[in-house]
This record gives C-alpha cells, sequence and structure tokens, in this order.
C-alpha cells in the first residue's frame, strides 16, 4: 500500500476518535480560536527575513527516529533566534512522532507564523488547528480532490488561518483556488519518497504571480536556497536538515548565515561587473 494511502487511513480512524473525545464544539472553546493570527506571506515577504520555515519533527516514515530527545520549547525560540521566518511543527503521532500539544507549546513561547504539519482531510482537523494555535494550514494536493481543495481552503480563510497547498506535479496546480495563499512545491515524491530539487525548479514558472512560492524538502546546501530565490522562491520549508543535529537551532543559524554570505557575494560580483 502506498504510504500516503496508509497515513490517511490511519488519519481517518483517529479523527473518528478525536470527534468523540473533543467536538467540535469544545475545541472552539479554545483560548487561540479567537486569537489573531500571525500571516506566513507576509513574514515570507520581509527584506529582513531569511524566508527559512524551520520545521520540528521528530521522525517520519523514510527516516526512522531523526531527533526523540529535542524539545519545543528550546528548538522553537532557537530557530526564531536564529532568524527563521516562520515554525513549522509536526502534529501527526504515529508516523512523524508529533502532538498538537507541540504546537500549542511553539505557540505558547514564539510570536511568528506557526504551520501545522499534517495530513488534513477532514473539516475537523481544520477547526482542530485553529484550537491550537495554528497560522497555517497545510493541503496536500495529492490527498485532496479539486472540491476538497476548496472546501477546506474557504474555511481556514473563514478562521482567519492561511492555507499552504503543496503540489508535487504540473497537473496538481489545476486544484488551485483563491483562498489559498501560498503554494508549495514538495521536492519529495510521496510514493517513493525520493527527493529531486528540481522539482521545485521546473514548476517554478507555471505557479501564478499571486501566490508565494515555498520550496519543500531535501534542502540542505545554502547554494540551493540562493538558486530557488533566483527562481522566485520566497518561503523554503526546512526540518531533518536541521533535527538531525544535536543542535537544530545552531544549525539553523549556520545555515541562515551561509545564505546571507552567498547573497552578499552575489552582491559584491554583480557591483564589479
Amino acid at each position: 500500500m502506498h504510504i500516503l494511502d496508509k497515513i490517511t487511513k490511519h488519519k481517518r480512524e483517529e479523527i473518528k476518535n478525536k470527534m468523540e473525545l473533543f467536538p467540535t464544539a469544545l475545541l472552539e472553546k479554545s483560548i487561540f480560536f479567537n486569537t489573531d493570527t500571525v500571516s506566513l506571506k507576509k513574514y515570507l515577504q520581509r527584506p529582513d527575513k531569511s524566508g527559512v520555515i524551520a520545521e520540528f519533527k521528530r521522525k517520519s516514515p523514510s527516516k526512522g527516529m531523526i531527533n526523540g530527545f529535542a524539545e519545543v520549547e528550546n528548538v522553537s525560540i532557537g530557530y526564531m533566534q536564529a532568524g527563521a521566518s516562520a515554525l513549522s511543527v509536526l502534529t501527526d503521532e504515529h508516523f512523524f512522532g508529533g502532538k498538537n500539544d507541540d504546537l500549542r507549546q511553539a505557540r505558547k513561547y514564539n510570536y511568528c507564523p506557526v504551520l501545522r504539519k499534517d495530513f488534513i482531510i477532514d473539516e475537523y482537523q481544520i477547526v482542530e488547528a485553529k484550537s491550537i494555535g495554528a497560522d497555517v494550514i497545510l493541503l496536500i494536493a495529492e490527498c485532496l480532490s479539486k472540491s476538497e481543495v476548496k472546501q477546506f481552503a474557504k474555511l481556514a480563510a473563514s478562521l482567519k488561518m492561511e492555507v499552504l497547498f503543496e503540489v508535487h506535479s504540473l497537473k496538481e496546480l489545476d486544484k488551485l483556488n483563491e483562498h489559498i495563499d501560498l503554494v508549495g512545491v514538495n521536492n519529495r515524491d510521496l510514493s517513493s519518497f525520493e527527493v529531486d530539487l528540481n522539482t521545485s525548479l521546473e514548476l517554478a514558472q507555471a505557479i501564478p504571480t499571486e501566490f508565494v512560492k515555498v520550496s519543500e524538502s531535501g534542502i540542505s546546501e545554502a547554494e540551493k536556497v540562493v538558486l530557488l530565490k533566483e527562481e522566485g522562491y520566497e518561503g523554503f520549508l526546512i526540518g531533518e536538515h536541521f533535527m538531525k543535529s544535536s543542535n537544530p537551532p545552531r544549525r539553523c543559524l549556520e545555515f541562515i548565515q551561509e545564505i546571507e554570505n552567498l547573497q552578499y557575494e552575489k552582491v559584491k560580483q554583480a557591483i564589479k561587473l
């Protein structure tokens, strides 16, 4: 069975159980439910920010355990001090070792956009995302029909959350709609877990200009970020490269400094020419 099919099958059972324990009416009583959200789109477009969306991820189906000892509070605060533009937090427990409380903790200690990274297949999860403090939700094209993408994105917008819509192929861009804010290109093929940065390069010009472009997965070199910026990308979702370090915030800081140094050198070269 395709890993995405396994995940969505498990997710349906998980949602069913959650709805019994935490009905929507209860979620809407959360202290976060009426709190103003922070715009990921605006933060990625800020000239004083790196564009890096730093991710907190304990494990993955393809890599197994990445970092089982990291603490959300320390890592998330460290990421922001390092110069990250935003946070991404995995909340899927079964496959990624995450939990909703990870995002609550990240929200509690940071004023910045926080993306809920999960496999959303039901409206309940969108209400849940708002109740735990998310500013942005991820909608994965491969998991959803065109009508579901529009339905879910519209609901997120009504709750004042932004939508990062993830694609992996040109045909999936057909599912775009007016309620989406950002388009993420996943460089990882979810059927094989192979990573190819050319996916972002190939789709760059096909993404309509009204959407902020985000490159996701497999980014481990500052040179690649500079290249992607030249192709119009403003966001770079990076998790494993930071989390596999014994000190994720320090690795994030070093990476952002490498980007800044490369950009400075390019400006110097341009001036000489």
